[in-house]
């Protein structure tokens, strides 16, 4: 028998293997728990790397959220995902945790093939509240009583998909949005009388005496429920004069905060009468990102991702080479869809405020608005992510290259992504550029060729994209093709002899170059001489398979390696531009992608994928 001065031993992490687990922690031992999830991320994730500041700012809401909802009955989706770490170690993936982002380990993201708790896959910003729509529908029809949750950072407000979500939401769902505003203030509720009403509204006492009144009027005849409308609207018009009117009220949701989502109790109460409402609610916290590791809460865009590499990329030099262009030229104008950080252009936002321009988690805005820009005579450039590119098809098509304007686009992280996976894979803008007539489409593999492309491209005057690698220079391949520094613009250059072809030749481009130049040693060793081409120009590739033809040897031997898809990619294309040609070509073979790249256990992502070193030496000796 326990004392009565005798403390309960706080709850251990080990202990939570499922949200059940969650629940049966006492209330006044949840703040322990939330201190050792911290503890937990900071240890693992530093290591490992991955999302960090935005975990640390999540944990007393998700455990909060698996306290009051009963997952995964009841649907839990991360827009984004990168903020799911937490939701990951309260439903039974804790020992996964030495292994994430890395092949065939646990996903820096959620995966519905890696737990039933997954309800939803969320990599890209602004999706999560438009599928939690469908899940709150389906439940509605199907009347099967399960609640869906939706947790959407205040950053992908900026994303047009959010709107078009709400706009098209009903007020009668069991769908609760929690807003989680940790950047950007859109809450016009400030003050300390604003915070008072917010905790009224999620006190237990209130709520119950507000249900007892509204089902009491409801039963007085004639003229209750008029009575109750009267009153609900009095009290709506009352709040209105002193706040303002509210968005999301006015588009018909119940509306609770803002509040501090770093006070587990005040949540948990938020959410359990939001789940009691059997509506559509807006949940509105206010977290703090890197919540308890100080360099994380003083700098949280330094410690959003951690574990990368140190060293120039190619995105910071691209960065460095537009800001002194944007010097010489006054039309230079540069663009980011909310990642200017991560696209190298911070010293372009200081040296250049007014022709830096952050248009939010919108790149089809983005695409369109560098558009307008080209069409009134600046020189854009639209820095941002291959997968993030994706987006913006239809604006590239339809307002760009129908127009025929010169956009430039910085194509970063073009190549596989071994840490975010499938939802990160930079791997299919080289097909879908091949649709686009009058593209143009350079691949530099050197920081000095990036640089000699980008003074170019300022004379350029149809739509371009350079696309590059989250990845410094690799030496070896530099000294292969630029052995005398000369960083020219090229179509293509080939490691060997123009006037002595070899009749084995690797045709590549992008970080695959490396991996050809192995496969050549591989061969070599075995006898077999291999000489590789670099593709620097890919599109137009009537152009390029020019070039490569004159490399060519009678009746060569030709290997596509290529870190893309293979369908309308740049193997299948140049292979076609070639035969079109009468290019004397013995045999031809692709070796790229042909479906999502998950990763397996033990193996690059590469060799995963199917397109490392050894499986191109391997096609040689078929």
């Amino acid at each position: 028998m326990k004392r009565k001065n005798e403390s309960i031993a706080p709850p251990s992490l080990a202990s939570i293997a499922s949200p059940r687990d969650v629940k049966a922690v006492p209330a006044a031992q949840v703040g322990a728990l939330c201190e050792e999830i911290r503890q937990f991320l900071v240890e693992k994730v530093t290591k490992t790397g991955g999302h960090l500041a935005s975990n640390l700012g999540v944990g007393e809401l998700t455990v909060a959220l698996h306290r009051v909802f009963d997952s995964p009955r009841d649907r839990i989706i991360f827009d984004v995902g990168h903020q799911s770490y937490v939701h990951k170690l309260l439903t039974g993936r804790q020992e996964g945790f030495d292994e994430l982002r890395r092949p065939g380990g646990l996903s820096g993201f959620p995966s519905p093939k890696e737990s039933p708790h997954d309800a939803f896959g969320t990599g890209h910003s602004s999706t999560a509240f438009s599928a939690a729509l469908g899940f709150a529908e389906a439940s509605r029809i199907k009347n099967d009583g399960r609640h869906t949750v939706c947790v959407v950072g205040d950053g992908a407000f900026t994303g047009g998909m959010v709107h078009e979500a709400m706009n098209n939401c009903r007020p009668d769902l069991a769908l609760v949005i929690v807003l989680n505003e940790n950047e950007m203030s859109i809450s016009r509720n400030i003050g300390k009388f604003a915070a008072a009403i917010s905790r009224l509204r999620v006190s237990r006492g209130y709520n119950r005496t507000k249900r007892r009144t509204r089902n009491f009027l409801s039963r007085i005849p004639l003229i209750g429920v008029g009575v109750e409308k009267l009153l609900t609207a009095c009290k709506k018009k009352a709040k209105n004069a002193l706040f303002g009117s509210n968005l999301f009220e006015d588009l018909g949701f119940f509306y609770v905060g803002p509040i501090d989502g770093n006070d587990e109790g005040l949540v948990e109460r938020a959410l359990e009468e939001a789940k009691a409402r059997r509506g559509s609610v807006i949940v509105h916290i206010k977290t703090k990102k890197g919540k308890g590791y100080a360099p994380a809460e003083a700098h949280p865009d330094l410690y959003h991702g951690v574990g990368q590499t140190e060293g120039e990329r190619f995105h910071t030099v691209a960065g460095r080479v537009l800001t002194e262009l944007a010097r010489e030229d006054g039309d230079v104008c540069a663009i980011t869809a909310a990642m200017g950080i991560g696209t190298g252009l911070s010293p372009f936002e200081e040296a250049h405020p007014d022709r830096y321009f952050d248009v939010g988690i919108a790149e089809e805005h983005a695409m369109t608005f560098a558009a307008g820009l080209a069409g009134a005579g600046m020189k854009p450039y639209f820095a941002v992510y291959s997968t993030f590119l994706q987006r913006a098809y239809d604006n590239l098509l339809h307002d760009v290259a129908l127009q025929g304007l010169p956009v430039r686009l910085l194509v970063d992280r073009a190549a596989l992504a071994e840490g975010d996976g499938p939802t990160h894979h930079g791997v299919f803008d080289v097909s879908f550029f091949s649709h686009v007539p009058h593209m143009t489409l350079w691949a530099p593999i050197a920081f000095g060729s990036l640089e000699r492309m980008l003074r170019d491209s300022l004379s350029i005057s149809s739509p371009l994209a350079i696309r590059y690698p989250n990845a410094g220079e690799d030496e070896e391949a530099v000294c292969a093709f630029y052995p005398d520094g000369n960083y020219e613009n090229r179509l293509a250059r080939a490691d060997f002899p123009e006037d002595a072809p070899p009749r084995r030749v690797i045709v590549t481009y992008g970080r695959a170059v490396s991996e050809a130049l192995r496969a050549k040693k591989l061969l070599a060793g075995e006898g077999i001489s291999v000489g590789v081409i670099l593709l620097e120009g890919l599109m137009p590739y009537a152009d390029t398979a020019k070039r490569v033809a004159s490399l060519l040897s009678p009746e060569a031997d030709v290997l596509f390696l290529e870190e893309g898809m293979r369908s309308g990619g740049a193997g299948m294309l140049l292979a076609d531009a070639l035969s079109r040609m009468g290019a004397p070509l013995a045999r031809y073979r692709i070796l790229a992608l042909s479906d999502f790249v998950t990763g397996e256990k033990g193996r690059s992502m590469l060799a995963s994928a199917g397109i490392s070193a050894e499986d191109a030496a391997r096609a040689f000796r078929e």
